[in-house]
């Protein structure tokens, strides 16, 4: 039984360090198109969350 739980519990750490990785990329992905795509002024404006409501407020019609 034991050794059910540490395989487990190994899947669950390597399926939270995909996620992280993920996150970590996806992060990247916006700054570096931000910043060629955007103003090019401060490429970590786009993960601010100011910049985030404006983005949604953008999408919901407001």
């Amino acid at each position: 039984m034991s050794n059910r739980r540490k395989y487990v519990k190994k899947q669950f750490r390597l399926l939270g360090l995909v996620f992280l990785l993920s996150l970590l990329c996806f992060a990247i992905g916006l700054m570096i198109g931000y910043a060629v795509l955007g103003t090019g002024r401060n490429p970590l404006a786009i993960l601010s969350p100011d910049k985030w409501q404006a983005i949604f407020d953008k999408f919901a019609g407001r």
